[in-house]
C-alpha cells in the first residue's frame, strides 16, 4: 500500500474521516477563489465536461419533478438544450435522452454522453418505480465542433437487470471506454470498435462498498426513512492523460485504487489475474467524482468536509478548495483556461435521505476554481 500524506497550509494533518461527527449547525466558511459559473435553479446538475475551447456542458438526471433538459451547454450563465431541443424532448429511446448521468470530453474534442437509467435496485437515487425490471443505457458520441451525434452505443450485451452505469472515461489510444458500474460492483470495459463490453473486477475489494462506512452530515447519518444507510460501490473514475492508469473507488470506501489500462485492455486476463494488478493508493476521502489533469494530479470530491482535494504524483493529498457551499460536489471537467469545473448535486439533501423532506438549498450551482500553480 502506498502511504499518502495530507497537506493543508503546508502542514501534515490526518485524513478527514468519511463518517466523521460534525456539529449540528451547518458550517459557514468561504473560499474567495471559488467562482460560480452558473445557477441551474431547481434542476439537479450531475455530469460536467469542458471542451478544448472551454465550452461547458452539464447533464441532469430525469426525475419525476424538476426536469427540463437531460443535456445542456452553459451559454452566458444559462442552460441551453444540447445538441438540440429534439434530443431533450420525450420520444423514442434511440433518439432521445432517457436520464443523462455522466459526461467527458476526449482528446479529440468529442463529447461522450452516458445516458443511464438503472433499474431501481441498482440506482443510487433510489427510484420509486419498482415496476421497472431493466435499466436503459446508451453512450452517445457527439462531435462538438459540428454539434452533431456521431455514434450511439447500446450496451447490447450488458445485464440491464442489475447494471447501474455511473461514470465514464474514454481512451482514444486503445479505442476503449471505461465505466464504473455500482450495480454490478465492477468496471465495464467497452470496445468502441465492436460495441461489445466486458465486466471486470466484479465484487473485488476495490469495487465493493465498505458496509461499515456510513456517510454522516451534521451528526446525522445519510439514510432512508427505514434507516438504511446510503451506499455505493465503484463510482468515480479518472483516466490519466497518458492513458496509463485508471483510478477508481466506491463512494463508501476510504481508499483510492488504480490499475494500468494495459491490463484492462487485455481480453485474455481473468479477473483473478487482473486483481493482482490493482494498486491500493491509500486513504483519501469520500468521493463521488474523480478526474486527472495534465500534470498527473487526481482530483477527488470530499463532501463530508465540503472540499475538493487532489492526490499529487508524489503521493501527497492536498486541499484545493474548501467552502460550505460545496454540497455534494459531484462531477468534474477541466478547461484549457486553467480551471477545474464541477457540479454540486446536493444528493444528501434530497427527500430520500431526509425522511421525505427536501433540504435542498436552491438554486443548484456549477462552480470553478483555479488549478494548482495556475
Amino acid at each position: 500500500m502506498k502511504q499518502l500524506r495530507t497537506l493543508l497550509l503546508g502542514l501534515v494533518i490526518p485524513v478527514f474521516s468519511i463518517a466523521q461527527t460534525t456539529p449540528e449547525a451547518k458550517p459557514t466558511f468561504t473560499d474567495e477563489n471559488l467562482e460560480v459559473v452558473a445557477e441551474t435553479g431547481k434542476f439537479q446538475p450531475i455530469g460536467v465536461a469542458v471542451s478544448k475551447d472551454n465550452r461547458v456542458f452539464v447533464s441532469f438526471p430525469r426525475k419525476a419533478k424538476d426536469y427540463q433538459f437531460g443535456l445542456t451547454e452553459i451559454v452566458a450563465g444559462k442552460r441551453v438544450a444540447y445538441p438540440d431541443e429534439k434530443w431533450n424532448e420525450d420520444g423514442p429511446e434511440s433518439s432521445h435522452f432517457v436520464s443523462v448521468q455522466d459526461l467527458c470530453v476526449d482528446d479529440q474534442n468529442n463529447l461522450w454522453v452516458l445516458d443511464s437509467k438503472p433499474a431501481p435496485k441498482s440506482s443510487i437515487f433510489k427510484s420509486e418505480d419498482q415496476e421497472v425490471e431493466e435499466g436503459k443505457f446508451k453512450l452517445i458520441k457527439i462531435n462538438i465542433d459540428k454539434d452533431k451525434v456521431d455514434h450511439i452505443y447500446t450496451f447490447f450485451d450488458l445485464d440491464k437487470t442489475i447494471s447501474g452505469l455511473n461514470d465514464i472515461r474514454v481512451d482514444t489510444k486503445k479505442n476503449i471506454a471505461y465505466l464504473t458500474d455500482p450495480g454490478q460492483s465492477a468496471i465495464v470495459v467497452l470496445d468502441l470498435k465492436s460495441g461489445k463490453t466486458r465486466t471486470v473486477l466484479k465484487n473485488h475489494a476495490s469495487t465493493v462498498a465498505d458496509s461499515t462506512i456510513v456517510l454522516t452530515y451534521h451528526g446525522e447519518p445519510m439514510a432512508t426513512k427505514d434507516g438504511k444507510p446510503f451506499s455505493s460501490n465503484a463510482n468515480g473514475i479518472a483516466l490519466t492523460k497518458d492513458y496509463k492508469y485508471l483510478y477508481y473507488k466506491p463512494i463508501n470506501q476510504r481508499n483510492l485504487f488504480r490499475i494500468e489500462t494495459q491490463y484492462l485492455a487485455d481480453e485474455t486476463l481473468t479477473d483473478s489475474v487482473l486483481a493482482t494488478h490493482v494498486e491500493d493508493m491509500g486513504r483519501t476521502s469520500t468521493s463521488h467524482g474523480l478526474i486527472a489533469d495534465e500534470t498527473g494530479n487526481i482530483y477527488i470530491t470530499s463532501s463530508t468536509d465540503y472540499s475538493i482535494k487532489y492526490l499529487t504524483p508524489e503521493g501527497d493529498l492536498m486541499v484545493l478548495t474548501r467552502d460550505s457551499r460545496l454540497l455534494w460536489p459531484d462531477s468534474f471537467g477541466i478547461g484549457s483556461d486553467g480551471y477545474l469545473y464541477f457540479s454540486c448535486a446536493q444528493l444528501h439533501l434530497q427527500p430520500t435521505w431526509n425522511k421525505g423532506i427536501s433540504k435542498v438549498e436552491a438554486p443548484y450551482k456549477i462552480f470553478r476554481v483555479k488549478l494548482p500553480n495556475q
